[in-house]
């Protein structure tokens, strides 16, 4: 481990946040996690880990605690309502990971962030503070001094704003916009497994329909079924989430039509007693995400939608590449930078891979009748390429 004396204080102890404790800690940094939020809590259910990701966590560490709660996938199969069935399916097996080295896992957001925030706790140069709010931010050229609204002064050689979509980092101290509505609805549920049938238990799978689709996979080590239900329109009211009936989400879903939905994804949608129904924001990062001591990360910087299952990921990413930028040069505003534009070209691909996807998952009539053609003549081990770019990233 390299000796480092600087102090760094990161803003919230989501996925992003906490590994950027754990990178910056191992890289011989001092950190401070500061969250607003007394208990934290973990937004959606399910996240969905590649090897660009997995490998991280691995590498500090985690495997052991991930692989107790983590499933490993068989395959991606893509339906088309259109088509009536399958058009294409990514094997995600042992080749998959040796192609990579690491793994495709699906894992219950709850389990990621504990395994996280117990990897923290066991840093001695790691300190985890919830319930703290901050009042005022300082930048000066020898470092960022931070106000509670307890009242206790903090010093820190950097601040990185790991608060989420909604940051107030990103807002009010940088300056930055708010993120915007996307015009997408996301509906979020789980059922037991049991109740899924057995064909579709061990894989990721996309239901695509016209304006809107499906996406479902096991979590909880495999007890749970993870569903995600996307669809377009209009969101009124401040709150970015509210509950929701089975009628109420099947009436927006059309749940109960044989044209819109096949057998197997109507049952699977009616399965759910209540779900939880999301506004799907976004923030696109071009835009100056540091200035001076301070900068941000995850989806601070960069909200995607989650149609390229990379959002969480990215933020992985942005911990490992931040610790190696503070670790390879003493002046921090200048390293800040550099972990910027080391970062800022990725993302935005991924961020408008994620949004093309969104657009040819909810094709209809003749352009749906296309993509299916399309995806069932694309073979697999060429549909795994055009992923490398994505899978096999490893941090310079």
């Amino acid at each position: 481990m390299a000796s480092d004396s600087r102090h760094i204080v990161i803003v919230g102890a989501g996925i992003g946040g906490l590994t950027a404790a754990l990178t910056l800690s191992k890289a011989g940094f001092g950190v401070t996690v500061l969250e607003r939020t007394g208990e934290l809590s973990s937004v959606g259910a399910g996240i969905q880990l590649s090897p660009n990701a997995s490998r991280i966590l691995i590498d500090q560490d985690l495997g052991p605690q991930l692989r107790a709660n983590a499933v490993y996938p068989d395959a991606i199969r893509i339906f088309s309502t259109r088509s009536g069935g399958e058009v294409t399916s990514l094997p995600l097996g042992a080749s998959f990971a040796a192609r990579y080295g690491a793994p495709y896992m699906v894992v219950h957001r709850a389990d990621l962030q504990s395994a996280l925030l117990t990897a923290a706790n066991a840093r001695g140069s790691i300190d985890i503070r919830l319930g703290v709010a901050i009042k005022a931010i300082r930048d000066t050229s020898d470092g960022v001094e931070l106000e509670t609204e307890a009242g206790e002064t903090l010093e820190a050689d950097a601040l990185i704003g790991a608060d989420g979509v909604r940051s107030a980092i990103r807002t009010e101290v940088l300056g930055q916009a708010t993120a915007r509505y996307s015009g997408r609805i996301a509906f979020r549920a789980t059922i037991p497994i049991a109740a899924v049938p057995e064909t579709l238990r061990h894989v990721t799978c996309v239901w695509m329909a016209p304006h809107v689709h499906l996406v479902h996979y096991p979590i909880s080590g495999g007890d749970q079924l993870n569903l995600i239900a996307v669809t377009e329109g209009d969101w009124n009211g401040e709150d970015w989430a509210q509950s929701v009936t089975r009628a109420e989400m099947q009436t927006e879903l059309a749940c109960n039509r044989s044209d819109a939905w096949p057998a197997a994804a109507r049952d699977l949608l009616r399965a759910p007693d209540s779900w939880t129904k999301w506004a799907l924001a976004a923030v696109d990062p071009r835009f100056d995400w540091t200035r001076g001591r301070i900068t941000l990360l995850g989806d601070a910087a960069h909200a995607m939608l989650p149609f390229a299952a990379q959002g969480g990921a990215m933020a992985i990413e942005d911990a490992t590449v931040l610790a190696a930028a503070l670790l390879s040069q003493r002046d921090v505003p200048a390293a800040l930078k550099a972990y910027e534009a080391a970062r800022k070209p990725r993302v935005s691909a991924v961020v408008d891979l994620a949004a093309a996807n969104g657009r040819i998952y909810h094709l209809s009539a003749v352009a749906a009748t296309l993509r299916d053609v399309a995806l069932k003549s694309l073979p697999a081990r060429f549909a795994l390429a055009r992923q490398d770019w994505i899978y096999a990233w490893r941090a310079a």
